[in-house]
């Protein structure tokens, strides 16, 4: 077995046709990256890459510091593969080289952001504190972007290859196992051996690179290298599970179709077109009503129309598209909300910038901020069979990435909503670091068309869920995770909502402590079959990494509990890296996959 030090991780970096992990002294150039550790071993059979029964056997692995990587074996380079990388190693290196820390990977990949390199197979894991709830039969899983190549050029938080971290729980025991999302887009890329299909984020900055990488894009889909009508998505950003199908949803591209095997791994069934009813991208935030079963979805588009709504009836079958054509230029439409009644969508400033002369004299990014343009809410009868019935309502100074819920009052006059208002809206997609988030609620009355809102809590707060058993109607609590500064997340609170509008809404916190930080939480009920339980009666689980130590851990908190007590700990047998968004799927529900 062989190890390496971070340094060199970050040292295959450089724009090279093949990846050496050797040592480097360039450590203290990059003083963010201080823990990873790559391993050598065997290759790992994928059970969804061959026709044979899956693998019935738990591998354990008593390193859990270390970084498993395979050696694996390059495909052989064509004239023209080899042309094709010569080509986007120049654009990398002279004409769009990685030049701002959003899209340095050097920047981007460091620390829990690195990729994990290879697969994990279903993998005991080892209980260091207290024991797993039997309400936890089922599993937890996280999705999250983790390249399969290490980028030569610019790369972005959001362009990583979509990688599912699932923790089987059974009988108070659990397994571990990390499995690629298998797009079309990992397949042509791992055929050949090197990445193909452009950065969305992060390979389009300004003419001149847009240009260029517009025209290798296009010499490589002439070449036979890859067709984009198979979809070039990288389901990174979260999951869902209905119509009794568990999706691993990018908002790029169709949903993917995955199941959990008995053992616990994780198999890409494939795209998914709800018999050719879904023709093109879907939002990575449905929405499934609890009550009725139907699930609403939504796309944009930087072409019109710019937003189209629809839903998916109890069966799973897709209902027809709503175009809204009220909404008149292309916007970043990332999540939205519902009620009984309505979908409520939020028209924020960033947008895709379509115009020529704006890259030229501009550059940057086709996604940007316009702080010129003012935010505005749209509301919609959530079954409409067209938009005449969308109303707009301006709300200056309101930008929401993510929804938390939304209800009716006044006997459907009134919406409510809860989402995490970003301050600092030009800094989103550059610098993170800089987003200050606050919860609001906002009512708005749509009769008289009058908006009013206030913050529930001063802290900086995101990746926030409630009990999916309220979705879409009146809710208490909030778990937030708390950004310090985001993306990296250093704990949890629980706010009540329907505290005064004056107050601070904190009722309950946890700090993961010095070192360590997690990702978004998630909410487990205690009996999801009890209508009569209390809203806040069950678990708040999440995944926590360790940076001192260089461990994962997987941690169960009581959602009752005014400190959110952790009830249970579960060490994992390798590192999670921070990502996005996660699902807990219950027993019966693996069942049906």
């Amino acid at each position: 077995m062989y190890s390496v030090s971070s340094s060199s991780f970050i040292s295959t970096f450089s724009p090279k046709p093949s990846l050496h992990l050797r040592h480097s002294s360039s450590s203290r150039l990059l003083p963010r990256i201080n823990s990873t550790v790559v391993e050598e071993r065997s290759p790992i059979i994928n059970p969804s890459e061959n026709n044979g029964p899956p693998h019935k056997k738990l591998y354990t692995r008593t390193n859990r510091n270390a970084v498993a990587s395979p050696a694996k074996l390059r495909p052989e380079t064509t004239l023209v593969a080899a042309l094709f990388t010569t080509v986007e190693d120049a654009i990398n290196t002279f004409i769009d080289p990685p030049s701002r820390p959003s899209v340095d990977p050097k920047h981007v990949l460091s620390g829990n952001f690195a990729p994990v390199l290879d697969e994990l197979p279903p993998t005991e894991c080892e209980i260091i504190h207290g024991s797993l709830p039997p309400s936890l039969d089922g599993a937890y899983i996280r999705n999250g972007p983790n390249p399969q190549f290490l980028p030569r050029g610019p790369y972005h938080l959001f362009d990583g290859d979509g990688m599912l971290h699932a923790i089987r729980i059974r009988n108070g025991k659990a397994t571990l196992c990390s499995r690629f999302v298998k797009t079309y887009k990992y397949n042509v890329e791992k055929q050949n051996g090197a990445p193909v299909i452009p950065n969305v984020f992060s390979g389009f900055n300004g003419v001149t690179a847009s240009v260029a990488r517009g025209a290798l894009t296009a010499l490589r889909v002439l070449a036979g290298q890859y067709n984009p009508v198979n979809g070039i998505g990288l389901a990174n950003t979260s999951l869902a599970f209905f119509c009794n199908r568990l999706f691993a949803l990018g908002e790029s591209d169709l949903p993917y179709a995955v199941r959990l095997t008995d053992t616990g791994d994780i198999e890409t069934i494939g795209r998914f077109d709800f018999d050719g009813k879904l023709e093109m991208s879907m939002t990575a935030h449905p929405k499934t009503d609890p009550e009725t079963g139907e699930t609403f979805a939504f796309r944009y588009s930087p072409v019109p129309p710019f937003l189209t709504f629809f839903r998916f009836d109890s069966t799973g079958k897709k209902q027809r598209d709503v175009p809204v054509y009220s909404l008149t230029s292309p916007s970043f439409v990332h999540d939205f909300a519902i009620t009984k009644r309505h979908a409520i969508f939020a028209e924020i400033q960033i947008v895709m910038r379509m115009n020529i002369m704006d890259l030229v004299l501009e550059g940057g990014s086709p996604v940007g901020a316009d702080n010129r343009k003012t935010p505005r809410l749209g509301v919609i009868p959530r079954n409409a069979g067209d938009d005449s019935e969308m109303k707009w309502f301006e709300v200056p100074g309101f930008n929401i990435i993510h929804a938390i819920n939304a209800w009716d009052e006044n006997d459907g006059t009134t919406v409510v909503l809860i989402a995490p208002n970003i301050m600092s809206i030009e800094h989103t997609l550059e610098r993170m670091d800089l987003v200050h988030s606050l919860v609001e609620k906002v009512k708005i009355d749509l009769v008289t068309g009058i908006v009013t809102r206030h913050p529930i809590s001063a802290r900086n707060l995101d990746f926030a869920v409630i009990n999916p058993a309220f979705l879409g109607r009146r809710s208490r609590y909030v778990y937030a995770a708390i950004g310090d500064p985001m993306p990296k997340i250093s704990g949890v609170v629980k706010l009540d909502v329907s505290k005064g509008d004056r107050d601070d809404c904190t009722v309950a916190r946890r700090m993961y402590g010095p070192g360590c930080y997690g990702g978004e939480p998630f909410f487990v009920a205690r009996d999801p079959g009890d209508q009569e339980a209390e809203e806040d009666d069950g678990y708040v689980v999440t995944y926590v990494h360790d940076e001192v130590a260089g461990e994962s851990k997987f941690l169960v908190m009581d959602a009752k509990s005014p400190e959110l007590e952790i009830v249970a700990a579960v060490r994992l047998p390798r590192r999670v890296p921070y990502g996005f968004h996660g699902l807990f799927v219950k027993e019966s529900d693996v069942n049906k996959l």
